[in-house]
């Protein structure tokens, strides 16, 4: 088991900064969030997250995980690798199953990486990025990511 104490260890030990706080603190003051539970309660509530977040659900999928409550997804604009998985075992199958979302609303964020899809269109929206485990996508949308980066001035490319 990971608790905090040994997150926090691993933290100092490899010289970064690392400071716990609790869920409303994080969510008032966090503009990303992301996830990589397995668990099977919500860890976060709708009223823990502020207005413009993303947060990427990267939790192990399989059947009742839930890290975010289904009203953070009933709210945002949500995106994924694989929508059929998302929408049976991954973190919108809750939302789905009470019908808080619709399957048709969970956008694949390969549509956005080729411009099909504007992704987000706002700087209010909270956005959701449910990674499945697609591989090859999750490599192809990481690179397009950096690339972006690097083009906006906010972010460097290192030889190593």
């Amino acid at each position: 088991m990971f608790t905090l104490g040994r997150l926090e260890s691993v933290a100092r030990d490899a010289g970064l900064a690392f400071e716990a706080v609790d869920l409303d603190r994080l969510g008032a003051e966090s503009d990303v969030i992301i996830t990589t539970t397995s668990s099977f309660q919500p860890i976060l509530k709708a009223s823990q997250v502020a207005r413009g977040t993303h947060l990427a659900c990267m939790g192990t999928d399989t059947r009742g995980k839930q890290e975010l409550d289904t009203d953070i997804l009933a709210g945002a604009k949500v995106f994924t690798d694989d929508v059929a998985q998302s929408a049976s075992i991954g973190e919108a199958q809750h939302a789905v199953g009470q019908g808080l979302l619709s399957q048709g609303n969970i956008v694949e964020f390969g549509f956005v990486i080729v411009g099909h899809h504007p992704g987000r269109q706002s700087a209010d929206e909270i956005t959701v990025f449910d990674g499945t485990g697609v591989g090859l996508q999750d490599l192809a949308d990481a690179s397009a990511a950096v690339d972006a980066a690097i083009a906006k001035g906010v972010a460097i490319d290192i030889d190593f």
